[in-house]
C-alpha cells in the first residue's frame, strides 16, 4: 500500500502502518549519525535536556555532502542503522517516534519499537542524490562541530521510506 503521511506521525498513523507499506513523508524530520547519538546518549547519563525534543520526531540516519549552489542540501542517501542499535533504546523510551535508515536492527531495537509502538522507515540506499530533491529546508540545529555529523532539522516534501519494522515490531526483512 501507498500512503502519503505528514510528520511527525500521530500514534494511531504508525500503528495503522504494516511492514512493505510505501510512504511518503512531508513535514519534519532530523538527522542525527553516529557521532550526535554518542552526544545525545551521554546527555542522557548525565541527567542533561537533550539538543532537541525528540518526542514524536523521527531521525533520519543520514549526513549530506554539501550543498549545490542553490540547493538547500547535498546528496542525503541513508546510513547503516546498526551503528546506532546501541543507543535506540533508550531514545524510543524518550518518546522517540521512530527512525529512517537502511538495515537490520538488532533484536533490542525491534523488542524497542514493539514496546514503544514506534516505526523503523528504510529509506534508498544508493540513491542519495534522488533524495535530496524531497528536502526543501535543511538547517544545523545541534553539534555544528560536528560537521555534517551534526543534527539537522529537515524540511521534506514526498520524502519516499518503507516501513521494514512496524509497530509491531516484526521486521520486513526476515
Amino acid at each position: 500500500m501507498t500512503k502519503s503521511l505528514n510528520v511527525p506521525l500521530t500514534q494511531q498513523e504508525k500503528e495503522e502502518l504494516k511492514n512493505g507499506d510505501f510512504v511518503y513523508l512531508t513535514g519534519t524530520i532530523y538527522t542525527a549519525r553516529d557521532a550526535a547519538h554518542k552526544r545525545m546518549f551521554e546527555c542522557i547519563e548525565r541527567g542533561e535536556e537533550l539538543p532537541i525534543d525528540i518526542k514524536g520526531q523521527f531521525i533520519y540516519y543520514m549526513g549530506p555532502s554539501p550543498a549545490r549552489e542553490g540547493r538547500p542540501i547535498g546528496s542525503a542517501g541513508p546510513t547503516t542503522s546498526g551503528r546506532m542499535d546501541k543507543y535506540t533504546p533508550k531514545l524510543l523510551e524518550l518518546g522517540l517516534g521512530g527512525m529512517i535508515g537502511k538495515g537490520k536492527r538488532t533484536p533490542e531495537v525491534l523488542n524497542a519499537i514493539k514496546e514503544n509502538k514506534s516505526i523503523y522507515f528504510a529509506a534508498i540506499g544508493g540513491a542519495g542524490a534522488l533524495l535530496s530533491k524531497a528536502i526543501i529546508k535543511s538547517e544545523v540545529v545541534a553539534y555544528d562541530d560536528l560537521g555534517t555529523e551534526a543534527i539537522r532539522k529537515l524540511e521534506v516534501k514526498d520524502f519516499p521510506v518503507i516501513v521494514v519494522a512496524d509497530s509491531t515490531g516484526t521486521m520486513l526483512y526476515k
